[in-house]
């Protein structure tokens, strides 16, 4: 038996086959463009051609993400919450924590010991907590996003940014540069700001160790430290796939689960 979990973002498509025994197969990720739907079918063949399968090899496919019913060939659905839960929980079973920061959205889960969703909360409709903001901010600076997290590792004090919103927020950055504040400081005060943001909405929830970060902003260097600093705690990342992979094993693990 063998199935495909889907999550459509806002950002990037990712595909995971997995067999009945929970390994991945193959897994594949893409720009997520204007077209969901032809996204999603693109990833969709191109994980099945990695894996040396059909499509009709698939005995189910499960859909998540925030584009998720623009995958009409799914034949099910689970929720970011309960997919990101059971991704972090395959690829790290000590996680008691998890935080996702995608492009447009950004969210906590606790989860118990068995895997299940405890509790959750998601972030306000403002994108200064998200991804996208990183985005922005980069091609303000004129570096690249490997770039952008070193720099704030090399930031020789810590520089408060005040604005609450992604606009002002702008407004700010752009200060800063017309003061000649060193790039490095710049950008370690927006890995601050954004640590901050997403520390808040963790701390509705019970923070439990551990603690671990997906979703693409996981990849930043500078981002995690912020995060290990403003938490006074150690976050992991996942080692063995990429983080903004984690809800569409999530996915996968649920279809296994509908066909057993």
């Amino acid at each position: 038996m063998v199935v495909a979990g889907i999550d459509v973002g806002s950002k990037m498509a990712k595909v995971v086959i997995m067999d009945a025994d929970r390994n991945i197969l193959s897994y594949v990720m893409a720009r997520t463009g204007t077209d969901h739907r032809e996204t999603s079918e693109t990833v969709l063949g191109e994980a099945l051609e990695k894996a040396g399968l059909k499509r009709d090899d698939l005995e189910k496919i499960v859909a998540t993400g925030f584009g998720k019913i623009s995958v009409p060939f799914a034949d099910d659905e689970v929720t970011q919450v309960i997919a990101a839960g059971r991704g972090a929980y395959f690829v790290r079973p000590s996680a008691r924590t998890v935080i996702e920061v995608g492009a447009e959205e950004s969210r906590a889960i606790s989860l118990d010991e068995n895997g299940n969703v405890r509790d959750f909360a998601l972030a306000d409709k403002c994108a200064a907590g998200a991804g996208s903001f990183v985005d922005a901010m980069i091609r303000y600076l004129e570096v690249t996003p490997e770039e952008f997290g070193q720099l704030a590792l090399q930031a020789t004090r810590a520089i408060p940014m005040n604005a609450q919103c992604v606009v002002f927020a702008e407004s700010e950055v752009v200060s800063l540069l017309h003061s000649n504040v060193p790039k490095a400081e710049i950008s370690r005060a927006i890995h601050d700001a954004i640590a901050d943001r997403v520390i808040a909405i963790a701390r509705r929830l019970d923070i439990r160790d551990d603690v671990l970060l997906i979703g693409g902003l996981a990849n930043d260097i500078g981002f995690i430290e912020s995060m290990k600093r403003e938490l006074g705690k150690e976050v992991y990342v996942p080692e063995d796939y990429p983080p903004e992979l984690i809800p569409a094993i999530g996915a996968a693990l649920s279809a296994v689960q509908g066909v057993r």
